[in-house]
C-alpha cells in the first residue's frame, strides 16, 4: 500500500502510534479478504465481506491523508 510513498510510510510506522494501528488493521483485513475470496475460510456472509471492504478502504483512506498531511509539512 502506497509505495510511491515508501519512505514516509515507514517513519511514520515508527513514530506514530495511530498510523501504524491504521496500516495494520488495513494490512489484516487485506490478508482476510485475499484468503475469503480464495476459498481458504469457511463461509464468509457477502455482506461480511462487503463491510469488510468498506472498512479496508476507511482505513487506506485516513492512511492516505495522514501520509498527505506529513509531506506538507
Amino acid at each position: 500500500m502506497f509505495h510511491e510513498y515508501r519512505d514516509i510510510v515507514t517513519e511514520l510506522k515508527t513514530t506514530n502510534a495511530h498510523f501504524k494501528k491504521i496500516f495494520d488493521e488495513h494490512n489484516e483485513l487485506h490478508d482476510q479478504l485475499d484468503k475469503a475470496e480464495e476459498g481458504g475460510v469457511d463461509h464468509i456472509d457477502p455482506m461480511e465481506i462487503e463491510k469488510m471492504k468498506k472498512e479496508k478502504l476507511r482505513l487506506k483512506d485516513q492512511a492516505y491523508a495522514m501520509i498527505m498531511e506529513h509531506k506538507n509539512k
